[in-house]
């Protein structure tokens, strides 16, 4: 990320600077064009300052989170209205660069209104915007107990960035009322520190399912983004929040599985610590989350980086019907309008949000329950995931 920041800086301002011949076509002269700047002037001073704090401190990781919002809420209402811009551009090339047309650079401030307003919500109340997102998954070799069977998945708590608890309780009051069978929570309890879930515990402890609540870790349950006193303080940070899965009523799954019954049948449910491709850590061990497993048996793995899917999951000598992943957030940031599906994390993750099918083999990719960075989501709302399990 921070190779690509100066890259980012310079688009952000190259479109500004396009931008500008909007405003300057509408207002030739006037207040609003002498002061068109001083918001940018504004940000990059604020963007400044946060490198003079200390780096993973509350006001550290408070001012990068209205940087975003500020950046997000100036950059993409242009960025996108800008293609009416270009499209005029391309004509005027043609026809000798006349006076830009007053109509478009009004239909071009219109659509960045609209936009500007979509990402206000975004950044004010899309946090707690949670979306029920429903999958029915058929598997000829299920077995006929499991008929039916509902999991609700939820991932990406990062409960260090909560500060609205009747938000909150929105989202774990839609939780219970799906009435699934099992909940499955596929890891990022914390941001960082497992003392950021102490006021939530309470809250977390209420989710309900008949047939138990199970989890796993991901990569930021390890305390691995800030400095601690000692490997010591680290480690047990690490112990403390296993303790509070236990709190909350998780079953904690690390690297191994267990056997979930109904009317003398079973499937195996799987999880495994955090693997991630890249610079993350490769903790998870799938080879010995299996050990002891049938390899006729159905099996459903939680492991929370989607890239483990392709990279192990698949290539497993054992099938793995299911696996449940979280991780991208959908970047909290993209379009999902009529079936169509985008967020810029698609550059980085091949899996990315939604249901994935290799041959018999599924994927399913949470969007994510939480936030961290952006304090807000913008077209990529928080998600509660109901997956039903069917015979065919």
């Amino acid at each position: 990320m921070a190779k690509r920041f100066p890259l980012i800086i310079l688009l952000w301002l190259g479109t500004d600077l396009y931008f500008y011949q909007v405003v300057k076509t509408l207002f030739i002269s006037g207040t609003l064009l002498r002061y068109y700047w001083l918001p940018d002037l504004l940000l990059i001073t604020g963007i400044v300052a946060v490198f003079f704090l200390q780096r993973g401190s509350r006001v550290w990781q408070s001012s990068i989170n209205w940087l975003m919002g500020l950046m997000l809420l100036t950059f993409v209402p242009r960025l996108f209205s800008l293609p009416v811009l270009l499209i005029e551009d391309i004509t005027r090339l043609f026809r000798g660069f006349p006076p830009r047309a007053f109509w478009v650079s009004e239909l071009t401030v219109a659509i960045a209104a609209v936009l500007f307003l979509i990402v206000l919500f975004g950044i004010t109340r899309g946090r707690h915007f949670y979306r029920v997102r429903r999958e029915t998954i058929r598997f000829a070799d299920l077995p006929e107990a499991f008929d039916g069977f509902t999991i609700t998945q939820i991932t990406d708590v990062h409960s260090g960035s909560f500060t609205n608890a009747s938000g909150v309780q929105k989202g774990l009051e839609l939780v219970n009322a799906q009435q699934s069978d099992v909940i499955l929570f596929t890891g990022d309890l914390v941001n960082n520190q497992a003392s950021e879930m102490d006021r939530w515990i309470p809250a977390f402890e209420g989710l309900k399912a008949p047939m138990g609540k199970f989890s796993v870790l991901g990569n930021h349950d390890y305390g691995d983004y800030i400095q601690w006193k000692s490997p010591k303080a680290k480690q047990d940070n690490l112990d403390r929040l296993k303790e509070v899965h236990t709190e909350i009523g998780f079953r904690l799954l690390l690297d191994e599985s267990i056997r979930l019954q109904k009317n003398g049948q079973s499937i195996s449910l799987l999880g495994v610590e955090n693997w991630g491709k890249g610079g993350f850590h490769k903790y998870g061990d799938l080879g010995k989350a299996t050990e002891g497993v049938p390899d006729d048996a159905f099996k459903i793995l939680m492991s929370h980086d989607p890239s483990h899917w392709e990279a192990v999951t698949l290539d497993h000598h054992q099938p793995i019907h299911l696996t449940l992943s979280g991780h991208t957030h959908g970047m909290q940031f993209g379009i999902e309008l009529f079936g169509f599906k985008w967020s810029p994390i698609k550059y980085v993750y091949k899996q990315w949000a939604g249901l994935y099918r290799r041959g018999e083999r599924f994927l399913y990719v949470n969007r994510g329950f939480g936030f961290l960075g952006l304090k807000g989501r913008i077209g990529m709302w928080p998600e509660v995931a109901v997956i039903t399990l069917k015979r065919r």
